[in-house]
């Protein structure tokens, strides 16, 4: 994209309210989660005598059943779910750049033998084949990401050919084969910085359905284990006291509900910005 084209996208996304305040909470929540080390404390410091303590100023965000500070361990879980989404997030965008690259460029039999495997794969709900899979392996923060990532690049591969079968017999590829250029410069050198617009706005979108799988996978029992933290463990581990400490489930399921939100509103601002038909 050109510095102008770039420059009118940026000052249409400044005036979006929305986009905006999505912005704040993921740059929010971003900054919570890479400050953690230094401004909170150990999130499995136990202290029984402190246990099931509400909200107060010693606590702002009360204790767990074994005395444990919320607000540290959420501030701790924000730098595991926040892990699951760039990661996963990137795996599967990766995967489906280059599998959608090939399918729009050289089209034929390598596009339909693409396609029909992205066919299939959508055949399976993405959240059975992930617990399908993540019975089989142990239930440990890399696996997930990579599940996820791997169960989760079909539709950017969809957007990518799209992109791609536009783009292959623009003047600017003409050109480029006619000097000679490889096949994987154009590619990557000259097609992809073009079609990329709507990948960004997939990944955005993306990082916020990761970590709601995460933080489902954690409540399930099959996510991130214990005493590590994560929102979705914390969610489960207060369940039982959700009567009498309202807190332990609340402050979590409130940090999960923000960062989704706020991804979901950056994207959508990103893609409205990103949209033809509403461009000066």
């Amino acid at each position: 994209m050109s510095a102008f084209f770039q420059e009118i996208l940026l000052r249409k996304l400044l005036r979006n309210r929305m986009a905006m305040a999505g912005a704040a909470i993921v740059l929010f929540m971003f900054a919570l989660a890479v400050l953690a080390p230094l401004v909170a404390g150990d999130p499995g410091a136990i202290d029984i005598a402190r246990r099931l303590q509400p909200p107060a100023s010693g606590h702002l965000l009360g204790t767990d059943d074994l005395g444990r500070d919320v607000l540290v361990r959420i501030l701790y879980g924000a730098r595991i779910s926040l892990l699951v989404g760039f990661v996963a997030v990137g795996i599967a965008t990766l995967i489906g750049i280059v599998l959608g690259a090939l399918a729009g460029y050289y089209g034929g039999w390598v596009d339909g033998v693409i396609m029909r495997f992205v066919d299939i794969m959508l055949c399976f709900p993405s959240f059975f084949l992930i617990l399908a899979v993540i019975a089989f392996l142990d239930p440990s923060i890399w696996n997930i990401m990579i599940v996820i990532g791997l169960t989760g690049w079909m539709g950017v591969a969809r957007l990518v050919r799209a992109e791609f079968l536009s783009l292959r017999e623009r003047d600017f590829v003409l050109a480029a084969r006619a000097l000679g250029a490889r096949d994987s410069r154009i590619i990557f050198r000259h097609i992809l910085p073009n079609a990329i617009s709507p990948v960004l706005v997939s990944a955005t979108l993306g990082v916020a359905g990761a970590i709601l799988t995460e933080s489902a996978l954690s409540f399930l029992g099959i996510g991130v284990q214990p005493p590590t933290p994560s929102w979705g463990n914390m969610l489960i581990a207060g369940k039982q006291t959700l009567g009498t400490a309202w807190w332990l489930s609340v402050f979590p399921g409130l940090a999960i509900l923000l960062t989704v939100l706020g991804y979901n509103l950056l994207g959508e601002g990103i893609r409205d910005a990103l949209d033809p038909r509403l461009r000066e």
